[in-house]
């Protein structure tokens, strides 16, 4: 079936098949921040943003992403480096294979939330797992970011 999509404001028209996750087809397309980590749609570790929205890329079809505009970690480069900045900083990136999906949800709750409280931040992150930490260093690095700018 053909697929039209964008992914990090590049173009793309190409045959897929009906099944194929978009994991799978942005993988193919060197998106390679995007991982698989659970297959069950818990880990958090494949998501990207669907027209600004974040979303499991494992299990959402490829053909659900027609017509649409798809972010991934390799978009979002400078963003992502700054948190990650503040991530080493607090100790939360040991291994760093939760890092893509994660900072992806950090970004878009920055977006989207004003000055959340830590439950907030909480609920807004827990599809996010990490085998490595206890997330005390991750809830320091969110905090501390999405703080930067304040007097």
């Amino acid at each position: 079936m053909r697929l039209h999509i964008w992914i990090n404001g590049k173009e793309y028209t190409d045959e897929v098949d009906a099944g194929m996750p978009l994991l799978e087809y942005l993988r193919s397309k060197g998106c390679y921040s995007v991982k698989r980590g659970c297959e069950t749609s818990n880990c958090g570790l494949c998501t990207v943003w669907m027209n600004e929205t974040p979303v499991l890329s494992c299990s959402v079809l490829a053909l659900r992403a027609m017509d649409k505009r798809i972010t991934t970690l390799e978009g979002l480069q400078p963003q992502a480096e700054e948190f990650g900045a503040f991530m080493a900083k607090e100790g939360a990136d040991q291994c760093g294979f939760c890092n893509p999906g994660f900072i992806m949800n950090v970004l878009a709750m920055e977006k989207e939330l004003q000055d959340p409280s830590e439950d907030e931040i909480k609920e807004y992150l827990a599809g996010n797992l990490c085998r490595c930490t206890g997330y005390a260093g991750h809830l320091r690095a969110v905090r501390a970011y999405l703080g930067r700018n304040k007097n």
